[in-house]
Parts: structure tokens; C-alpha cells; sequence
């Protein structure tokens, strides 16, 4: 029996999961949870073979916890449930060490056999996702790259990120030049904007 645990903040997208699961005789939804944190502080979760979680959750990403859950060392296999099919989340996920990245709008059929698939060890992408990871953009960007520009999209300045990073403002300005030059962008916002859109600030 696989032993499966779904995160979902959509109440309704998460019972609906479980119905359908449960159909299948060999597989036993044995736990929920809405958030992020709700999955760490799971009484059950080391007793889970599959952790079926939503990317976007409330109080911690599903990539978020998931590396979380790889450094506390979580022993059962981790597959998220998306919408979202950029490729610099699919990058994201397969360096934290994930097992599976599914859609949530691809057959039930299909869903399952992946579910069973991941529990055997393999790596699972959704049909759907394979000509995008095979042409899957690398993300460009340094970490002190990304560190910046997210920082700009919550509206820090120059100064802001400078004492917080201990950098000089000249050295802020240059990094983000640079930043500017490798995503092929005319402002420091249009950057922040492009890289978070290809999910390439979600490390």
C-alpha cells in the first residue's frame, strides 16, 4: 500500500485528490495539510512514501518545503502538484532533490501512474512539461544576483540592499547592471519582473 499525503491549499482541489486516490486499491491518503508549515509540523509525515504537494502554498512554498524536508531528512518521495510549467521552477525542483512534477489539470490515469512511478523511485514529469525540459533555459543569474532583484520586487532601494548586504552602493549598482545585461532588459524592475516570471528567484 503507498502511503500518500497531499498539500493543497484548495480545500475543495484536496478532497477532490483524496476521493479519487482512495479509489485506487493500492494507495491510502493517510494525511492533509493546507500550508507549508502545516506539512512540517505533521505528526505523520515521516510514516509518508509519497508527499503530493502544491507548489504554491500559503506559509512556505512546495519548493520551499520541500528542501526543508530534504534536510531534515525526510525518507519518502516528494511529487508536486502544479499549475505552473516554467521552466525555471522544473529547474528548481529537480536541483532540491524532488521526485515528480505533475499538473494538476492532466488526467486522473495519468496522475496515478505517476504517483506509482515516483514511489518506485523514478523521476516523473508530466508528458506535458518534456518538450520544455528538454529545452530548459538555465538560470543566468548569480546568487547574490538573485538576492538583489528580489529584493527590488518588494520595493527595497539601492541603499536598502547596500546595508543589508554589507556591499558598497557602486557594487548594488554593478550587480544589477549585470543582472540587467544577462536577462536582455532596459531597467533594474523589468529584470526583477522577467527573472521572477521564469521562476529563477524561487531558490
Amino acid at each position: 500500500m503507498i502511503h500518500i499525503f497531499i498539500a493543497e491549499d484548495q480545500t475543495i482541489l484536496r478532497d477532490a485528490l483524496t476521493s479519487l486516490i482512495h479509489l485506487e486499491a493500492d494507495m491510502n491518503v493517510i494525511g492533509q495539510a493546507r500550508t507549508g508549515k502545516e506539512v512540517l509540523a505533521s505528526p505523520i509525515i515521516q510514516k509518508v512514501d509519497v508527499l503530493l504537494m502544491d507548489i504554491e502554498m500559503p506559509e512556505g512554498t512546495g519548493l520551499e518545503t520541500a528542501a526543508k524536508l530534504k534536510d531534515i531528512g525526510f525518507n519518502g518521495k516528494i511529487a508536486l502538484l502544479t499549475t505552473f510549467s516554467r521552466a525555471g521552477y522544473i529547474e528548481s525542483a529537480m536541483r532540491i532533490g524532488v521526485n515528480g512534477y505533475l499538473l494538476k489539470d492532466e488526467a486522473i490515469e495519468d496522475l496515478v501512474h505517476g504517483i506509482r512511478r515516483v514511489y518506485r523511485g523514478d523521476t516523473v514529469v508530466s508528458q506535458a512539461l518534456h518538450q520544455q525540459l528538454f529545452q530548459l533555459q538555465h538560470n543566468p543569474l548569480t546568487e547574490r544576483e538573485q538576492q538583489l532583484l528580489s529584493s527590488i520586487l518588494i520595493g527595497k532601494t539601492t541603499e536598502m540592499m547596500a546595508k543589508e548586504h554589507f556591499l558598497s552602493i557602486g557594487t548594488v549598482r554593478n550587480y544589477l547592471s549585470t543582472a540587467m545585461q544577462k536577462l536582455q532588459t532596459t531597467n533594474r524592475f523589468e529584470a526583477a519582473q522577467k527573472a521572477n516570471e521564469k521562476g529563477w528567484l524561487t531558490s
